[in-house]
């Protein structure tokens, strides 16, 4: 009897070790199966949703009509405004440039009002609402097939006016003639105000972009409202803006500023 008791018990002894051992391994199955599962069913989400995407704003803004114009010209424009200056003056003998601009930009508003006058850069053709010395203003074709142009008017010492146009590709002369429509007032005013103006447009030119960073566009010779006379300066910027600077033709101080947002 008890060889007989003592074999039971062990035989129970080992059942219920078997039976541990089984539900253990059971139970860790169980726990694999579900880590799969639940692994499986983030991966097949994954594929469902998508990855939020981030965007940047464009590296540069929409150009305006105005902007794209100055961007196409001066892409094109290889001569610079110093060149095409001493170009212009050497085709007149003892000539003085009164104006130098590069058709095709802002020739609708080459020139902006006086320091005093209020409104847009489109206001008035000149700082007194009067014309250029010569009273018939400057060229304002656009660029032909050939590329773009610097037209310039240079006057003799008596105040003769000349216009002399100039390839601002190649730098070569296109044409040079004397303005025919000038009469003796026209002559005097020029002859006056080039005497009053002892800075010279390179010079103005130089204090402009000085002070804003850009090409040179337009230098012009204009009255200051009766207070002497100033170099008119447009600058275009990296931004495609034009700035025009009015510089005081005796002491190249900048007596007025304005951007034009167009």
């Amino acid at each position: 009897m008890n060889s007989a008791s003592s074999r039971s018990r062990t035989l129970q002894a080992v059942g219920a070790l078997s039976l541990a051992a089984a539900t253990a391994l059971l139970m860790t199955g169980c726990g694999q199966s579900s880590d799969s599962a639940s692994s499986a069913a983030t991966s097949e989400a994954a594929k469902v949703v998508p990855q939020k995407q981030t965007t940047s704003p464009s590296a540069t803004a929409q150009l305006t009509e105005d902007q794209q114009e100055r961007k196409t010209v001066l892409d094109a424009t290889k001569v610079t405004f110093d060149d095409a200056a001493t170009t212009a003056t050497g085709e007149v003998a003892g000539g003085k440039l009164v104006e130098l601009d590069l058709e095709g930009v802002d020739d609708d508003d080459n020139q902006s009002p006086s320091p005093t006058a209020t409104g847009s850069p489109t206001g008035s053709p000149s700082p007194t609402g009067s014309p250029s010395p010569t009273g018939t203003g400057s060229p304002s074709a656009s660029p032909g097939a050939d590329g773009p142009v610097w037209a310039a008017e240079v006057a003799e010492k008596d105040g003769t006016i000349h216009t002399v146009r100039i390839n601002a590709v190649d730098g070569k002369v296109i044409e040079a003639r004397v303005d025919a429509d000038q009469d003796a007032d026209d002559k005097k005013q020029t002859a006056d105000w080039l005497a009053q103006a002892t800075q010279t447009p390179q010079q103005a030119a130089k204090v402009a972009t000085e002070k804003k960073k850009g090409t040179v566009t337009s230098v012009s010779l204009e009255d200051n409202e009766g207070d002497g006379v100033i170099w008119q300066v447009d600058v275009v910027g990296s931004d495609w803006k034009k700035t025009t600077f009015d510089v005081d033709a005796k002491n190249d101080t900048i007596v007025r500023e304005e951007t034009d947002e167009d």
